[in-house]
C-alpha cells in the first residue's frame, strides 16, 4: 500500500506493506480521502514529528475487513476521529478529555495519510460514525475539524447572543464562526485577505478586514483562529473588559497575555483542543442538519500531490486541502 511520509523537509509517498487484522478486535478501512489539518502543518514545518511519520487524521473510509462488536460491517462508509479518552482518569472526569494520556496513546495506525488504516475496537464503538447520506465524502472529511470548534465553544461558556469575534477565517476560522452561530452566537469574523472575508459574508456571518475594526466595539468574547503573533493584540484591543479570550492557535513565538491586562481587567483566557465523543457527534449532526456549510472550503489534491498540498496550504493560495486517497 501507499502512505505519505515526513522524509526530512518533504513530504514522501512511499510503498509499505499491506496492512491486516490478523485475529484483532476492529477494522482495516480503505481511506478515500483525508484531510490536511493545521496541525499536520505545524508537525511538519516545526520538526515535532520525525521522519517516517504517517501525518493525517481527518479521514473519511469504507471498511474493507472487521472483527468487532458494534454494527459496522463490510463496505460502511464512515467517519473517525483518531483520539480517544479514557472516561475515567482525573483529566476526564474534570472534562479536560484531550489531556488524558489514553487520549494522546490512542491514533489510528500508521496515520490518514495512507491507502489503509487500522482501527481499534475502541475507535469503532466511540468514534466512528456512519456517513450521512446527505454529506459528500469531502463534507464529511469536517466531522473531526469541526468537533474540535464545537468544543470550543462549549469550553467558552458563553450566554446565548453573545457578541463573539473570530479572529483568522481560515478554514478553522469559517467552522468556527458557523459553530458559533448555530449555537445563538452573534459573530463577527475577520481577517486580512478579501477573499476569506467574502467567504464568510456570503455564508451569511459578518466579516471584516481585521484593521478596520471599530475602535469603540467591545465583544464579550474573541476566538483566536489565527496563529499570527499579532493577532493577540487584536483580541486584547477588541475584548471588553470582564470578556473572553479563547485561544485555538499556536503563535510562532509563543508570546502570551499581559498578567496585568488579565488581572485588572477581569479577563478570562482559556484554551481548547481535541473534541470528547459528544463533540465529534454533535459536529456530525450539525452537518447533517445543514447548520454548518464546508461546500467549497476544500481544493482536491490526488496522494502522488501531498507535497504541493502542504506548499500551497502554507503559501496561502487555498484555505484547506483535501488529500484524494481512493476511489
Amino acid at each position: 500500500m501507499k502512505i505519505a511520509v515526513i522524509d526530512n523537509d518533504k513530504i514522501t509517498v512511499k510503498n509499505s506493506d499491506d496492512i491486516e487484522l490478523l485475529g484483532r478486535k476492529g477494522a482495516i478501512v480503505k481511506v478515500l480521502g483525508s484531510g490536511l489539518c493545521g496541525s499536520d502543518i505545524v508537525k511538519f514545518r516545526e520538526h515535532i514529528s520525525g521522519n517516517g511519520t504517517v501525518l493525517g487524521h481527518e479521514i473519511v473510509a469504507q471498511i474493507k475487513e472487521i472483527n468487532s462488536d458494534t454494527n459496522f460491517k463490510v463496505g460502511d462508509k464512515i467517519v473517525t476521529s483518531h483520539h480517544i479518552p479514557c472516561g475515567k482518569c482525573n483529566y476526564c472526569k474534570h472534562g479536560n478529555v484531550s489531556m488524558c494520556e489514553h487520549f494522546k496513546s490512542t491514533n489510528i495506525k500508521p496515520g490518514g495519510f495512507s491507502e489503509y488504516v487500522y482501527l481499534s475496537e475502541e475507535h469503532l464503538q466511540n468514534v466512528a460514525h456512519l456517513i450521512p447520506t446527505n454529506l459528500t465524502e469531502i463534507e464529511a472529511s469536517f466531522y473531526e475539524p469541526l468537533g474540535c470548534c464545537v468544543r470550543a465553544v462549549k469550553r467558552a461558556n458563553l450566554m446565548e447572543k453573545s457578541t463573539v469575534l473570530v479572529v483568522g477565517l481560515g478554514s478553522i476560522g469559517i467552522l468556527m464562526s458557523q459553530a458559533l452561530k448555530a449555537f445563538g452566537m452573534e459573530v463577527t469574523g475577520c481577517d486580512l485577505l478579501a477573499e476569506r472575508i467574502d467567504f464568510l459574508n456570503n455564508l451569511g456571518i459578518k466579516a471584516v478586514d481585521s484593521r478596520e475594526l471599530a475602535n469603540n466595539q467591545e465583544f464579550d468574547a474573541i476566538f483566536m483562529t489565527s496563529g499570527a503573533d499579532k493577532a493577540i493584540e487584536v483580541a486584547l484591543k477588541n475584548v471588553r473588559s470582564g470578556g473572553t479570550i479563547l485561544v485555538f492557535s499556536s503563535t510562532p513565538k509563543n508570546t502570551g497575555y499581559g498578567n496585568n491586562e488579565i488581572y485588572y481587567r477581569e479577563l478570562t483566557i482559556l484554551g481548547s483542543y481535541s473534541p470528547s465523543p459528544k463533540d465529534l457527534k454533535d459536529s456530525l449532526e450539525l452537518l447533517h442538519n445543514g447548520k454548518v456549510i464546508v461546500k467549497n472550503i476544500s481544493t482536491i489534491y490526488q496522494l502522488n500531490d501531498i507535497q504541493k498540498a502542504f506548499d500551497d496550504t502554507i503559501s496561502n493560495k487555498i484555505m484547506k486541502a483535501y488529500i484524494k486517497i481512493k476511489d
